[in-house]
């Protein structure tokens, strides 16, 4: 067997056998009291929106496609999961402090505004989660007018 014929089999032993590590999963069924919804006035429209654009990044749930069952393209999925719930997640958002929402809220509004979020890889394959322009304004007149009234409420 010649030398390339060899490097070949052992790049798919590799493949294979990497196939075997699949990364925990992102699964959790349950809205809980913590969520965005529960802790905000958050209307059906824009709450819809949130998680059909957001929610499998910045949640304790994930919808995963079929793509993500082959390494390495899951483990690439699992590191943006996890660096987006670290950023912000909406099923902790009660857990933040006063402050810390109304900041998560304004970089809501400045990610959707600079049209960093969502992310061009994600909308890549899933074309459902990009923003129109309509769902962009009710998503920032919805953070205006949060942001507005946790403020009011925050005062003195």
């Amino acid at each position: 067997m010649g030398r390339i014929k060899a490097g070949l089999l052992v790049l798919l032993i590799i493949i294979l056998a990497i196939q075997l590590i699949q990364p925990a999963r992102n699964k959790s069924g349950q809205v809980v009291s913590t969520d965005l919804s529960k802790t905000l006035s958050v209307p059906e429209s824009v709450n819809g929106i949130l998680k059909k654009s957001c929610y499998d990044c910045h949640s304790n749930h994930t919808d995963y496609p079929w793509y993500t069952n082959i390494q390495p393209l899951g483990w690439w999925m699992r590191s943006h999961i996890s660096a987006g719930k670290e950023e912000l997640n909406f099923n902790e958002f009660d857990t933040y402090s006063r402050r810390r929402q109304l900041s998560k809220l304004k970089s809501i509004a400045e990610s959707i505004e600079d049209e960093a979020m969502p992310l061009p890889s994600y909308t890549l394959m899933h074309q459902a989660a990009k923003l129109s322009k309509n769902e962009k304004t009710l998503i920032l007149n919805w953070v205006k007018n949060t942001r507005d009234s946790l403020s009011l409420n925050n005062r003195p």
